[in-house]
């Protein structure tokens, strides 16, 4: 599986044997089609970039119980069925991740930002930035289904 390079011209913490932190990523869509994003929190590495929400797995745990976990965590919010979408692995300067994103298409619960973190529904192209190197590749996976051709997902 191909490595997308995160600031490709920083140095990587923990050299060229660190391991992969393994990470649930939800993508919750609206019945319009819009998609939540999620800024990450004051304090956090990449502080303010917009994201999807979601976590890193526990010992013991599948991608499904991170994410329910997470999002209840994080956001206040009791999901529904988990659709596995896909995997995307992202080598950050502080840390080589796997990025399990999920479809969400229901839940309970009103929004929460537990950790102090903004959040905005968007659609394509994205109205909020900067937008975190792992979520790219998300956008561009939802401009190819909803029939973009040649249109850029991030505002100028």
């Amino acid at each position: 599986m191909p490595v997308l390079m995160a600031d490709a011209d920083r140095p990587r913490e923990g050299g060229p044997d660190r391991k992969t932190v393994d990470v649930a990523v939800g993508v919750l869509i609206r019945a319009d089609g819009q998609f939540l994003l999620t800024s990450r929190p004051a304090g956090k590495v990449y502080e303010g970039y917009w994201e999807f929400p979601g976590g890193k797995l526990e010992a013991g745990e599948t991608v499904e119980q991170a994410l329910r976990r997470e999002l209840l965590e994080e956001i206040g919010i009791t999901i529904a069925a988990v659709q596995p979408w896909r995997v995307e692995r992202v080598d950050y300067p502080h840390a080589l991740v796997s990025l399990n994103f999920c479809k969400v298409f229901e839940w309970t619960g009103e929004l929460q930002m537990h950790e102090g973190q903004a959040f905005a529904w968007q659609s394509l192209p994205v109205a909020v930035k900067p937008v975190l190197p792992g979520t790219l590749p998300v956008l561009d996976w939802f401009a190819l289904e909803r029939g973009f051709k040649g249109v850029t997902c991030l505002q100028d």
